[in-house]
């Protein structure tokens, strides 16, 4: 869709002025036609919300702030861990365990001291998104998991705010933007959650630390576009990126007209309950709870439960249901453990007495107990789930082996 008209009214930019500094500062983008002093004016004049300071909202909010937003507004609650550093550029050694929150804000200041950055440390919730989302011009969805993504669509439909759109798991992205007033929405394409666990999460699956570089530098470049009202946008289409191709897919989108939140004749008025439509959680419960299951469908043994079994002599079989390249960086096999991934765990069914404890453990407790409520329908009753995974056993009971 060719922009012709900017989301920054004229009006807006009646009192916004650019110090000598600023001009200096965004000289690069005052030279360019398309851009110039209005066009900078109705960056500093914008309002754009990134919901998630991880992956994605690293470098949005790197690129968004050097490019001289207004005022940038962070929804995000989680603190940063050595496993986010990989792709989350924003944050660094030193900020471990600080708020993610704190960390992307200090870094935001730090490369530009003239840009408003508002943070939410909270879940975004039915209750409060509406009202968080109100204040700004542009939204901005990172976040990993299906409930806050038909949240975070819904609320900018009933706001009439775009929302610019992306998402990444190992080596592929998408990107696109949704905005009801002009194009289909985020319902448009996907009416319906997949089933819960199909999808697994990029804790489960991985992630190239490059990708969200990639795709969030896109997203921040929709963003800017909408804003100066330039440039082709991406509203009613969806590109597909393919990292170890270097290939981009586009596909065109149609708003549905049958939409139950966009459509001609609404039946999503207001805001539902998210969780309960996509069947599981929106936001972790704890370290070691799994989004994907109900774990309260398996019986739990943690790892020094399992300890003090194996040092009394109790006779058990630990299964290992991971990958092997994951088996390579931590397992138990001189505890026993034998090694066999999930995907061919059927295969070898026959292999094992029904009559026997059998312990099985992943990385954090997900797959494992995916593989459980499976073989408990096959008759198997005598099972447990390592809660938490060998992560867990890796910080409660053998600290040499490493956390991943």
């Amino acid at each position: 869709m060719l922009l012709t008209k900017s989301l920054i009214a004229p009006e807006a930019l009646a009192d916004v002025t650019l110090s000598n500094e600023e001009v200096k500062r965004y000289s690069r983008h005052l030279i360019m036609p398309e851009v110039g002093m209005t066009g900078q004016k109705k960056l500093k004049a914008a309002s754009v919300l990134l919901i998630g300071a991880g992956g994605l909202g690293s470098p949005l909010a790197l690129y968004l702030t050097a490019a001289g937003i207004g005022r940038i507004g962070l929804v995000d609650y989680d603190v940063v861990d050595y496993t986010n550093l990989q792709r989350q550029i924003i944050h660094g050694t030193k900020d471990v365990g600080r708020l993610k929150l704190e960390s992307a804000k200090e870094s935001m200041l730090d490369i530009n001291p003239f840009v408003q950055v508002d943070t939410y440390e909270v879940a975004l919730t039915s209750a409060n998104a509406l009202e968080i989302l109100a204040p700004y011009d542009v939204i901005i969805d990172g976040t990993d998991n299906f409930p806050t993504r038909y949240l975070t669509n819904d609320a900018c439909v009933l706001l009439g705010k775009p929302n610019v759109y992306g998402s990444i798991f190992r080596f592929e992205g998408q990107l696109s933007v949704f905005y009801a007033q002009e194009g289909p929405c985020y319902r448009c394409l996907f009416p319906e959650p997949p089933p819960p666990g199909l999808v697994p999460s990029c804790a489960e699956g991985g992630v190239l630390g490059i990708l969200p570089g990639t795709v969030g530098a896109m997203q921040a470049t929709e963003a800017i576009k909408l804003i100066l009202g330039i440039g082709d946008s991406m509203i009613g289409r969806l590109v597909l990126y393919d990292a170890l191709n270097m290939e981009f897919t586009e596909v065109k989108l149609r708003k549905n007209p049958n939409c139950p939140v966009c459509g001609e004749n609404p039946t999503i008025t207001e805001l539902i309950d998210y969780e309960q439509f996509c069947g599981v959680p929106a936001h972790d419960r704890s370290q070691y709870v799994a989004e994907e299951v109900d774990l309260n469908e398996v019986r739990q043994m943690t790892p020094v439960q399992l300890k003090a079994r194996l040092d009394a002599g109790d006779d058990l079989l630990i299964v290992d249901v991971r990958q092997p390249h994951e088996w390579e960086i931590s397992n138990l096999e001189p505890l026993g453990a034998k090694l066999i991934p999930q995907s061919e765990i059927m295969g070898h069914i026959d292999e094992f007495d029904q009559n026997q404890e059998i312990v099985v453990q992943c990385r954090s407790g997900i797959r494992s107990a995916n593989v459980i409520m499976i073989m408990q329908q096959l008759g198997f009753k005598n099972l447990w789930n390592l809660d938490g995974g060998i992560n867990r056993w890796a910080q409660e009971v053998d600290p040499s082996l490493p956390v991943y």
